[in-house]
């Protein structure tokens, strides 16, 4: 007979997405209590004409800029959104996918900022848009455009075009492109999946409906 203790334990439940945290936590904590540089020299990428296409380390910068943020309202803002839809979008896309997508995020936001706006770029709000793009896709089925989808590209993205006229130090564009990369995993995702499913053998997919 087993023996349940009733005592509820904490669970490392989405680790993409909490290690990601923890990771930019660690770094913006260490650059204001410790006063390094890292977020100036790692974590974060110089806009056009600052890029040193010779020096190889500059390449490493197009995926770590995102885990740079210049305060902790920068940090809570971009993460009271990463750490809500994260695990969600963890669970239903598996931890490597959502990397992955992470991944592909800070290279375009990084490799556009590089090639054409003159600031730098730090911050991990295009990974906060990509996931809530991302996100609106999470009831979609084969040959559907979630309305979901649609409210949310006009609430969010039409936003941020109206501020990119605006004089502010936000890289709206930085929001833009992610979720950009957002709406195009969100329908690269499911269909690929509805290829996997129509190559099962009929004894599988009927398992696969039944949830076996």
């Amino acid at each position: 007979m087993g023996y349940n203790s009733g005592y509820m334990r904490i669970r490392y439940n989405a680790p993409v997405t909490l290690t990601f945290t923890l990771l930019c936590l660690a770094v913006l904590l260490t650059d204001l209590f410790a006063h390094t540089r890292f977020t100036q020299n790692i974590f974060s990428i110089p806009g056009k004409g600052g890029f040193d296409f010779s020096n190889p380390f500059h390449y490493v910068r197009f995926f770590t800029h995102v885990a740079g943020h210049i305060s902790l309202t920068h940090f809570i803002g971009n993460f009271s959104i990463i750490l809500l839809l994260g695990p969600i979008l963890e669970e239903k896309y598996s931890s490597f996918s959502l990397l992955f997508m992470m991944a592909i995020t800070a290279l375009v936001t990084g490799l556009f900022n590089v090639l054409l706006f003159p600031t730098g770029l730090l911050g991990s709000s295009g990974i906060a848009f990509m996931m809530i793009l991302l996100a609106s896709f999470t009831n979609i089925g084969h040959g559907d455009i979630p309305l979901t989808f649609l409210l949310v590209l006009v609430i969010y993205l039409s936003a941020e075009i109206s501020k990119s006229f605006d004089r502010n130090s936000i890289s709206e564009f930085a929001h833009i492109a992610g979720g950009i990369c957002g709406s195009l995993f969100g329908f690269i995702r499911p269909r690929a999946a509805s290829r996997a499913r129509a190559r099962l053998p009929k004894a599988a997919k009927d398992d696969a409906a039944k949830g076996v």
